[in-house]
């Protein structure tokens, strides 16, 4: 069982939570993929969800500080769906966990602790999941909005990446 290694961010005055999978397998110091250069969410250099912020926030997203920064000024957390799974291969897709331990008590307190309006998911799966494994707290908060972005992953060709750019431009806050 892999163990998530980056926990939940939480910044003060949220409003927002974008909901993601799982790390992948570069940030698992004892794997032998491990990139110490993956020290936060979705930062493994093929994924899009970063330089999709910096188009959108005309920021440079380059540090897990920069990144962190930028989520606190829009009032952004961001946690993972999954606390614990095994891979049945050595990859990346979600296709490829099992045996789930869910971060229930990490996410229940996001949305329990917080005016939280909106929940982002980063795929379908992720949607899906979250339906399923939260069901009863999305009743006791009828009012927060879930919403499926298009995933970042270059796997992920069904639409271009300049419009996804488009897409997460027109679904996530706008910066203040």
């Amino acid at each position: 069982m892999e163990k998530h290694v980056f926990g939940d961010f939480v910044p003060e005055n949220l409003r927002y939570l974008i909901l993601g999978s799982f790390p992948v397998k570069q940030a698992v110091k004892t794997s032998s993929f491990y990139d110490e250069g993956y020290d936060f969410f979705y930062s493994i250099k093929r994924n899009q969800f970063w330089p999709i912020l910096e188009k959108i926030y005309g920021r440079e997203l380059k540090t897990k500080q920069a990144k962190q920064q930028l989520l606190s000024d829009l009032g952004i957390a961001m946690a993972d769906i999954i606390l614990k799974c095994e891979r049945t291969r050595a990859s990346n897709l979600d296709a490829n966990l099992a045996n789930f331990v869910y971060n229930t008590k990490g996410i229940k307190k996001i949305l329990r602790g917080n005016q939280i309006e909106k929940v982002f998911f980063t795929s379908r799966f992720v949607e899906q999941k979250f339906r399923q494994v939260f069901k009863k707290i999305i009743e006791n908060f009828p009012k927060i909005e879930l919403i499926t972005l298009p995933s970042p992953s270059p796997r992920y060709v069904l639409i271009t990446k300049e419009q996804k750019i488009k897409e997460y431009q027109r679904l996530l806050p706008i910066l203040n």
